[in-house]
């Protein structure tokens, strides 16, 4: 714990009686405390409009410590000191009693740690609230450092990070006007994924591929992100969003980043975000003249699944019966700059489609002369690389070998590396790394501002682009399938296919 440096701390989480906190954050607190990852004296701080007390909220933080199979006696002791040390404020978000009440009970907290902790809020609550709490924050005087503490106050932002380019950058000065830049964690949880990570270790921690990692050896690259639900309960979220803002401007620019950027001088956090912005900087732009060329939006219609009726979007929960939201897109997009020019990047994600799965599939040229032409199997398939990040956490390697026996046969097979079978452990969950990293003041998983509204610059041209085009004809795919039949159109008018995860 000593060479970790983490000083008593109080995370406050905005939202703590919802989805979010019950499900992924306490857990991954209780996991901290186990691994010894947490200081000796670590408070949790609830901040909700339920009409509950500490005691109610204690048993709250049980439950979810219980979804996570406590098993023997230590795991026991550090729920149990958790527990303890948790507390509530009921209030709204915009009245200014409840930062009162707060600041009472963060006093509390303290003495029964013996001195002033250092605080981390975390925002946790529908997006609408990030600029109210903000404001309220600083108000109240909570966002400036406290007399005895040894940082700053930290705050944690969950996304969407605004729903354009001028709602991201107002909120990135809001929150700028009450806090430094280093102090601001933007979270994304897929960069806390052990195999998000990966992409950067095995990308420069091997002399193999690095050189051949550009357009001379690169046919093209391929993300899937897709999920086999449909989006259940969020359908007032999602009506205000769509799959483009929900998925692609956080998430799948983040894996574009990493699958695409220059090597960084170093691993400090500066150094990558450096990269990353410098990537989003060379994303050839989608004109709106372009956008039917190269974007495919999509909507999942109603069925039978797996023996089950599914409804369509349509029908789900708090979504219009005439929504035009997408639950699906396709898009082609270029880097301009002279690793990667040219090399187009086929990019695909949605809801309710056959698998869930995150992949990333480097597919790499023909070999410069083929010998067999004239043998039973023709030219051989190109070699790919496929980085998995979900739900087979991995990686695979495609190439072509003779089939033993036959006279020129060629197949091609799988190299295949499996975290699980090599490691024998499920790997960690995503917020457990970057809650760590946030009390170690580790910002290299945290995408940067200027990131984000580079990242929401490229989708407001998509968006104002699709503005300009008529209703699209919804829904155009069936649940269970790869998506509408343009998506296909949209890389076999390339030469080439989707790969099938």
């Amino acid at each position: 714990m000593d060479n970790l440096n983490i000083l008593p701390t109080t995370m406050i989480i905005f939202g703590a009686t919802g989805d979010l906190g019950k499900r992924k954050l306490l857990p991954a607190l209780l996991r901290l405390k186990e691994l010894k990852l947490l200081p000796e004296c670590f408070n949790i701080l609830g901040f909700a409009t339920r009409k509950i007390d500490d005691n109610k909220f204690r048993e709250i933080v049980k439950e979810a410590f219980r979804t996570t199979g406590i098993t023997n006696s230590s795991d026991v002791s550090s729920a149990i000191r958790l527990e303890e040390n948790s507390y509530f404020v009921s209030s709204s978000f915009d009245e200014m009693e409840g930062y009162k009440k707060l600041s009472e009970k963060l006093k509390e907290a303290d003495k029964k740690c013996g001195q002033v902790t250092n605080k981390i809020f975390y925002l946790a609550t529908p997006p609408s609230f990030f600029p109210v709490i903000t404001d309220m924050l600083d108000g109240s005087g909570l966002a400036s450092k406290e007399k005895g503490a040894s940082e700053n106050p930290k705050i944690i932002i969950e996304k969407p990070f605004g729903r354009d380019l001028d709602s991201a950058t107002t909120l990135n000065k809001l929150v700028l006007k009450h806090f430094n830049e280093d102090d601001i964690y933007r979270i994304d949880h897929y960069l806390g994924k052990e195999t998000v990570q990966n992409i950067l270790f095995f990308r420069f921690a091997n002399g193999i591929y690095e050189p051949i990692w550009n357009r001379r050896y690169v046919d093209h690259i391929q993300i899937t992100v897709s999920e086999d639900i449909g989006i259940g309960s969020r359908g007032k979220y999602f009506e205000e969003a769509g799959i483009l803002r929900d998925m692609f401007q956080n998430h799948i620019m983040q894996l574009l980043s990493l699958v695409a950027m220059e090597p960084p001088i170093s691993l400090e956090a500066a150094a990558i975000r450096n990269k990353k912005i410098e990537l989003f900087n060379s994303l050839r732009p989608i004109e709106k003249s372009e956008v039917t060329n190269l974007t495919v939006r999509g909507q999942y219609g109603g069925g039978v699944l797996n023996k089950e009726k599914v409804n369509s979007y349509r029908e789900e929960e708090n979504v219009s019966k005439e929504s035009s939201t997408e639950t699906f897109l396709a898009l082609k997009l270029f880097v301009d700059n002279w690793r990667w020019s040219e090399v187009p990047f086929y990019i695909r994600t949605g809801k309710r489609l056959k698998k869930r799965t995150t992949e990333l599939s480097i597919h790499f040229k023909d070999v410069p002369h083929c010998l067999f032409k004239d043998t039973e199997s023709g030219c051989p398939k190109r070699n790919v690389l496929v980085l998995k990040i979900q739900p087979d956490e991995g990686m695979s390697f495609k190439l072509n070998i003779k089939v033993p026996g036959s006279q020129d046969k060629i197949d091609m097979v799988d190299m295949d590396f499996s975290y699980k079978e090599t490691y024998g452990m499920e790997l960690p969950d995503a917020y457990q790394r970057l809650l760590l990293d946030c009390m170690l003041g580790d910002s290299t998983l945290f995408p940067h501002k200027e990131a984000i509204e580079k990242s929401w610059e490229y989708v407001t041209r998509i968006l104002e682009g699709w503005q300009e085009l008529p209703e699209p004809k919804f829904p155009n795919y069936g649940p269970g399938s790869w998506g509408p039949e343009k998506a296909d159109d949209l890389i076999k008018k390339d030469g080439r296919l989707w790969l099938t995860p």
